[in-house]
């Protein structure tokens, strides 16, 4: 029988525990893949918690169809649990929509899952760029890395900075953030004095702050996944004298999030980010999004709540626009060049890459009352994903 179920493939196994049809008619089953436990656990608790804001804002009904969604964590970056859970989401649970996916490896793993089963995808957060390349019935929410870091690469340099060290963590959305900050730069008129990748675990980071500030370089370039890693990179920005309000320094949102600022203090002072969301964005959506946010969970919503909540939306959208069908063909083709106005700004998901296309936002820690935030200073408007 074992043998059996392997030949048959997602496919195969999918046909042989169908639901009945009245009961598949009903109900559109979301199979939500997100790290619950471990280090990016948090990450996945503020995606799921724009998700359950949004039902309890829109509803749990949509195109005459109720919404159901099944939860499965994936501790962390394991692409094979992930595509494990995908592939027993679809044949156990019956799921007609995956969803979540804040790490790019899940993501990667559960897309070919996506494409055997020709089951739409709803990336929230992986923001590697060529992911939606895995399935063509895959579209994304978030952002992807380089439309964030080439871009502020290009304004960088036309900012004023005439040389930068990059240093990332050394896997995929680091490499491919390093790659596109660099050459955003570079084709502004930048130098690139010296550049490092430091290991995903644990890595010293002080040694590291001290290497690139021992450099000529004008300015510090620096990438780190969410989680823990933020804080402990302003930990070693103090421990070494580096002051980012005298020699800038450089991040992707995270770098100044809520924790890492909390963990930071002063030390942060000046630290510019590029961001696709902030929840000091004054656009009248994120002013509803973040007082009923805050009402839900007493915290701010952030990238990775953003993700969530315009995920679900597009799920709608496209459940609305197709007339209620759930199948990969009917939902990715409705959600090609579909709009609407997210607390983030105007979005719209590219007809040709199934990317999103937004707003990317500068901002700048400096000091607001008694304590330091994030303080916008430019917006670039429209950026599409820069990479085929």
């Amino acid at each position: 029988m074992r043998k059996t179920l392997i030949g048959l493939g997602v496919l195969g196994l999918a046909a042989m525990f169908a639901l009945p049809a009245s009961a598949a008619d009903d109900t559109v089953r979301i199979g939500l893949i997100l790290p619950y436990s471990g280090q990016f656990a948090d990450t996945g608790t503020q995606a799921d918690n724009a998700i359950k804001l949004f039902l309890k804002e829109n509803g749990d009904t949509v195109a005459g169809k109720k919404i159901e969604i099944i939860r499965k964590d994936t501790g962390g970056i394991n692409p094979a649990v992930a595509k494990r859970l995908a592939q027993e989401l679809i044949v156990r649970d019956h799921a007609d929509i995956l969803a979540g996916f804040e790490l790019t490896p899940n993501a990667l793993a559960a897309g070919d899952v996506s494409k055997s089963a020709k089951k739409f995808m709803v990336v929230m957060n992986a923001a590697t760029s060529i992911i939606t390349k895995k399935s063509p019935y895959m579209t994304r929410t978030s952002v992807t890395t380089p439309q964030l870091n080439g871009t502020f690469g290009t304004w960088a340099a036309k900012s004023g900075i005439k040389s930068v060290y990059t240093m990332v963590s050394n896997y995929g959305p680091g490499l491919d953030a390093q790659k596109a900050f660099e050459h955003g730069f570079k084709d502004a008129g930048g130098k690139v004095v010296g550049s490092t990748a430091f290991p995903t675990d644990n890595p010293d980071f002080s040694s590291f702050i001290k290497r690139a500030k021992d450099s000529s370089a004008d300015a510090i370039y620096i990438w780190v996944p969410g989680g823990s890693q933020p804080g402990a990179v302003g930990k070693a920005i103090a421990e070494q004298g580096l002051d980012p309000s005298k020699r800038p320094v450089l991040g992707q949102d995270v770098l100044t999030d809520d924790h890492a600022l909390q963990t930071m203090g002063k030390t942060a002072e000046g630290i510019t980010t590029v961001w696709n969301y902030n929840y000091n964005l004054k656009t009248p959506e994120n002013v509803k999004f973040l007082a009923a946010y805050r009402a839900a969970y007493n915290r701010n919503p952030d990238i990775y709540s953003i993700g969530g909540w315009d995920g679900m939306h597009l799920i709608y959208a496209a459940l609305k626009k197709a007339n209620g069908k759930t199948s990969g063909e009917a939902l990715i083709n409705a959600a090609k060049g579909m709009a609407w106005n997210s607390p983030r700004g105007p979005v719209s998901i590219d007809p040709a890459t199934r990317d999103i296309i937004e707003n990317v936002y500068i901002f700048q820690v400096q000091k607001v009352g008694d304590g330091y935030n994030n303080v916008l200073i430019d917006t670039l408007p429209n950026v599409k994903n820069p990479v085929d």
